[in-house]
């Protein structure tokens, strides 16, 4: 089991806010990967 801790800023496309996964991470965020997220807003 892989885990990582990234601090992103929410992005937006079109009217939805969206998380950026970083390029690192491709090749592990095939679809149809199952993962587990937890969101902490730290600032707003």
């Amino acid at each position: 089991m892989n885990q990582f801790t990234i601090t992103k800023k929410i992005a937006k496309h079109g009217k939805q806010a969206i998380i950026v996964v970083p390029k690192l991470l491709e090749e592990q965020l095939k679809p149809g990967t199952i993962v587990e997220l937890k969101i902490e807003i730290i600032n707003q």
